[in-house]
């Protein structure tokens, strides 16, 4: 009976590390999970924003666009479960999660700022 029980236990740690695995290989290049929020590769806070109202389209261009760069996508990039690639208006690559476009905020000076949380009451820091 404890052979069993170690074997399960075994069993079940090794099935949560392949599913953290899983996860972690499934975010899109460039884009790490870490203490519940998502960021670029830089550890720069990535971010959605409400006014993008329609699934896979960016309502942030113009000035908006330089102050929340967006998070760009290889012109190869690949949708993979909640990820998928948008094609902005100018004809740019974007990430975006569960159908929202994601974009960084030009305020945020370092890796782990979170300047742009809640900003006008449109802006949120994206979280898996």
């Amino acid at each position: 009976m404890r052979i069993l029980t170690a074997t399960m236990i075994a069993g079940a740690m090794m099935l949560g590390a392949m599913g953290a695995s899983l996860a972690q290989g499934a975010l899109p290049e460039g884009v790490k999970a870490a203490g519940g929020i998502f960021t670029n590769a830089s550890g720069m806070t990535l971010y959605t924003f409400d006014n993008d109202k329609e699934p896979g389209k960016s309502a942030c261009n113009g000035p908006c666009l330089t102050n929340w760069p967006a998070v760009t996508a290889a012109a190869d990039a690949k949708a993979s479960g909640d990820w998928t690639v948008i094609t902005r208006d100018e004809g740019a690559k974007q990430w975006a999660y569960k159908g929202k476009p994601l974009y960084t905020f030009k305020n945020d000076a370092k890796a782990g700022d979170q300047v742009g949380d809640n900003r006008g009451n449109v802006w949120h820091t994206a979280k898996p």
